[in-house]
């Protein structure tokens, strides 16, 4: 299932294909990316897309003042050379930023402990797959978090808000059906229910459009413990 944050990469004539849907002053660097064989990213549909195309798109790194330039494209599916799922978190300890060092192998030292498998996107991934400088002081660590059951979502959104104190966690909670949640907003709304508060509702985004849905109806849609 072609899910958010997946990664992509095109065809020779795909690439120039993609390159005619972005502004004349992006299209040098589409050119590096296609002939350094990085990837783009999934994002989500935009409403007047065909069905034979995807909406996709790549970020370069932050310039001086911390901006990081993001490049919308589009692509037609039969132009798709490959398709991979987002680096896992294992992959990425390779290429940690020095500063998250102690902290991160601790937090994945847990995960696989828990049997919690979480994978990657953001400036962290971009950093990994193009070996440019994206991370900065001020960058987090954007997770995708999937789990199949309650016992794994109770599970991970523990070890995600425990180490959170030590570590900038950010990310999403991708459902079986491709809705996704911030874990930080799925956490907030756990703790809610804990304390008997109203019935707590959470920013959902899916492939096309972003929604507005109860935790509870989410959590319903994994494997029972």
């Amino acid at each position: 299932m072609l899910t958010r944050h997946n990664l992509v990469w095109l065809s020779a004539d795909g690439w120039q294909r993609a390159a005619q849907t972005v502004a004349a002053d992006c299209r040098a660097t589409l050119e590096r990316w296609r002939q350094e064989d990085w990837p783009l990213v999934l994002r989500r549909r935009e409403a007047d897309t065909p069905e034979h195309e995807l909406c996709l798109g790549l970020a370069l790194p932050p310039d001086g003042n911390g901006d990081k330039l993001r490049i919308p494209l589009r692509a037609q599916l039969a132009d798709v050379e490959r398709i991979e799922e987002p680096l896992t978190l294992r992959q990425a300890l390779a290429h940690m930023p020095a500063g998250w060092s102690g902290p991160l192998r601790a937090f994945a030292g847990d995960c696989l402990h828990s049997g919690i498998a979480l994978r990657l996107y953001g400036s962290w991934a971009w950093q990994v797959l193009t070996r440019q400088n994206y991370v900065t002081a001020a960058s987090d660590i954007d997770l995708l978090f999937a789990p199949r059951s309650t016992l794994e979502f109770s599970r991970g959104m523990a070890l995600l808000a425990q180490h959170a104190a030590r570590l900038p966690l950010d990310g999403e909670v991708i459902f079986p059906d491709g809705r996704a949640v911030a874990w930080k907003e799925c956490w907030q709304a756990m703790q809610a229910g804990a304390e008997g508060g109203i019935v707590a509702r959470v920013l959902v985004k899916t492939a096309v459009s972003v929604q507005l849905s109860t935790l509870a109806s989410l959590i319903a849609s994994l494997e029972p413990a």
